[in-house]
């Protein structure tokens, strides 16, 4: 592939809901340039941009593909995004690059959840729509456009409109020079023909509402056209690339792309009228060409046996291969051999790059998803892409117990790749925890682990991290007394325990006379330290605790540190089953962002997991629920919020504080451990 200026490079990301036809489409137009010589299906495994092992087994798009093609002199970098909430982040990556969006459509389904999300998160990103599966039953491209305009306004303007539709779709007639273009399916091939009678005067509407479009996008057209004078067929055509490219109209497409029906005119809209990179905001006004090297790295592949790659975008600049390049997030000059146009998983070097274009780097030391890579004499960090937090938590150990160094090597690779992916050790509850976006993730995650990096991995429920206190104070004795030939083991402590409000353990002595000798202070302290961490309800660590140790006795020969020790956890065993016990559990802040509809079942879910609402607030135009409610209740509720609001919800939490667990359900927790307990014991 040769290089190309950046006034020729389009980079384009095909977005929208799952199943909506995105690969298919990316198959259609990079065999109509070439690029293959098959056209590959996704129900068959065999399309360039589905390569993964658990892309092609589970039929979805997990991870976006580059697949760039070369097309009238120009170059499209295509941008393959998946469509399920799960891997969201790979859109807002792929979003941070790319020029444009193309938003993908089903006939039969018309706007979905992931349409509507992509949509309202990026409202200023120029978009053309594609409305897909014209050949299926119940496709209706009316429909779906009314539904396009009601969602999202009426900047909404279709180029195309379907010629037929279900068994009978065939082809599209072209609004903006006035032809009726029929396909052959399969191979793409295109004949040009008059726009049948019966359609021409819902074209001419159409085509009128095209001009207006194109007028309005320039305002010396737009004074033309106001006045009543007929604007020409090149003042129609640079108004509509205006438009297109300052995102003031969306141009609505349609096709079949299983059939490759729709994706050759596509290709030229996008050559003629697309953005190009010099119009990007992040880099508007600037002669990027010849402006100091800047690129971000948007993706990592990390590959056990080609080791890692960086996928990023060259906004500004040139570069050329076998060349240092500085990292100015880590502060660190990197070295790389190759510029590797990525194909799907093929890759071929390049010499050099032009600013506007997407590559990859093998095997850079130290860069990772959202470093900027810039010149040392001008080390500019770009805005970091702002990825969704993970909501689901979930425990995970290996299967084979020797495996634990090896699946902390497996993990701290899936961190260089996937940048939503948490992991950290709960000392608390001594599980490995792992925060992820949803269950779909989790099992793809899983199926790496042990497919990459030969790690069997088995998930399981988080624990949560109970704690116990105490409510009341009494003063307790411990003695530890044994005699077993030779010096025995003697240690008594009368030890007061009481509820103390800091959160921490707090060990103090008031002592008199000797009666336990000062030697013997720590001790006692290190004793009630080490009974800490197992309390007697339920085996949770204990907190809130102070601990004055006043009277006593010893033996001068029989004492020692060991004695005492033990005599301060006999005590201290004594003193809690006495001293009114609670169990306490974690609570949480909890901010959920949801559109209004679904404000009555929201709260109704939380009511019903014991969680207190502290207030309503407008989020743009959704609205935004604060409640603290306990973690115990929430660890399912990345599942339950997407049921709830069919996806369209999202939230984030941090702990707050530790409070007392009601009665009820204390009991059942009290009792799981002990069962747990005596499992273990057996």
């Amino acid at each position: 592939m040769k290089v190309y200026p950046s006034s020729k490079i389009r980079n384009i990301a095909l977005v929208g809901h799952g199943g909506t036809g995105k690969t298919s489409l990316a198959e259609a137009m990079i065999y109509n340039t070439g690029v293959t010589k098959r056209l590959g299906k996704v129900d068959d495994g065999n399309t360039v941009a589905d390569f993964l092992p658990e892309e092609v087994k589970k039929k979805i798009t997990i991870s976006t593909a580059l697949i760039p093609c070369e097309y009238r002199e120009h170059k499209i970098n295509i941008l393959d995004t998946p469509g399920y909430a799960d891997f969201y982040f790979e859109v807002v990556g792929a979003l941070k690059v790319a020029d444009s969006m193309l938003v993908m459509l089903s006939a039969t389904a018309g706007v979905e959840v992931q349409t509507e999300i992509v949509w309202e998160d990026y409202p200023s990103l120029p978009k053309l729509a594609f409305i897909n599966k014209m050949d299926r039953e119940n496709a209706d491209f009316y429909k779906a456009l009314a539904e396009l305009k009601d969602t999202f306004g009426d900047n909404i303007v279709p180029v195309q409109l379907p010629i037929g539709a279900e068994a009978n779709f065939k082809g599209v007639v072209d609004l903006i020079r006035m032809k009726a273009l029929l396909f052959e399916p399969g191979s793409g091939k295109m004949t040009v023909s008059d726009i049948p009678a019966d359609m021409m005067d819902d074209a001419e509407t159409y085509k009128e509402a095209l001009i207006e479009a194109a007028a309005e996008a320039d305002d010396d057209l737009l004074s033309k056209y106001l006045d009543g004078e007929e604007l020409s067929d090149e003042e129609i055509m640079a108004g509509i690339k205006s438009a297109a490219a300052n995102g003031s109209a969306v141009f609505v497409f349609c096709g079949s792309a299983l059939n490759n029906i729709g994706a050759s005119p596509l290709l030229d809209f996008i050559v003629d009228c697309g953005t190009s990179p010099e119009h990007n905001e992040i880099v508007k006004g600037k002669d990027i060409e010849n402006e100091p090297l800047t690129a971000q790295v948007f993706k990592t592949i990390a590959d056990p046996y080609i080791g890692r790659l960086t996928m990023f975008r060259l906004f500004t600049g040139k570069m050329k291969a076998d060349s240092v390049i500085y990292n100015a997030n880590k502060e660190k000059d990197e070295k790389f051999a190759q510029i590797l146009i990525m194909t799907g998983k093929e890759q071929a070097a390049v010499p050099e790059l032009n600013a506007g274009d997407i590559a990859a780097m093998a095997k850079l030391s130290v860069t990772s998803t959202g470093d900027t890579l810039t010149t040392k004499a001008n080390p500019v960090i770009m805005d970091p892409i702002e990825f969704p937090q993970p909501t689901l938590s979930m425990a995970i150990e290996p299967k084979s117990k020797g495996d634990e160094d090896k699946l902390s090597g497996a993990l701290q690779r899936l961190l260089e790749e996937d940048p939503t992916i948490k992991v950290e050790k709960n000392t608390e509850t001594r599980q490995t925890i792992m925060k992820t976006m949803g269950d779909a993730h989790v099992d793809i995650l899983l199926d790496k682990l042990s497919r990459k990096f030969g790690v069997d991995v088995i998930s399981k429920e988080m624990k949560i991290p109970y704690r116990e206190t105490i409510r009341a104070t009494v003063e307790t004795e411990g003695k530890h007394k044994k005699q077993s030939g030779g010096h025995g083991q003697f240690g008594h402590v009368w030890i007061k325990f009481e509820p103390s409000s800091d959160g921490n353990f707090e060990f103090a002595e008031n002592v008199f006379g000797g009666s336990v000798p000062r030697q013997y202070f720590p001790a006692v302290e290190k004793g009630l330290l080490e009974a800490l961490d197992e309390g007697v309800l339920a085996g949770y660590p204990v907190t809130n605790l102070k601990a004055t140790l006043y009277d006593g006795s010893y033996h001068s020969v029989d004492s020692s540190e060991m004695a005492f020790k033990m005599a301060a956890r006999i005590a201290f065993k004594k003193g809690l089953e006495a001293a009114k016990p609670v169990l306490l559990e974690p609570i949480v802040n909890v901010q959920i962002e949801i559109p209004e509809t679904y404000m009555g079942d929201i709260i109704g879910d939380l009511n019903s997991k014991r969680g207190r609402v502290q207030g309503m607030e407008p989020a743009g135009n959704k609205q935004m629920i604060k409640a603290q409610v306990p973690l115990a209740e929430m660890a399912r509720y990345t599942i339950d919020l997407k049921s709830i609001t069919q996806g369209r919800g999202k939230f984030k939490m941090e702990f707050d504080h530790y409070e007392e667990v009601p009665m009820q359900y204390a009991e059942k927790i009290i009792e799981k451990a002990k069962q747990e307990k005596e499992d273990k014991e057996k």
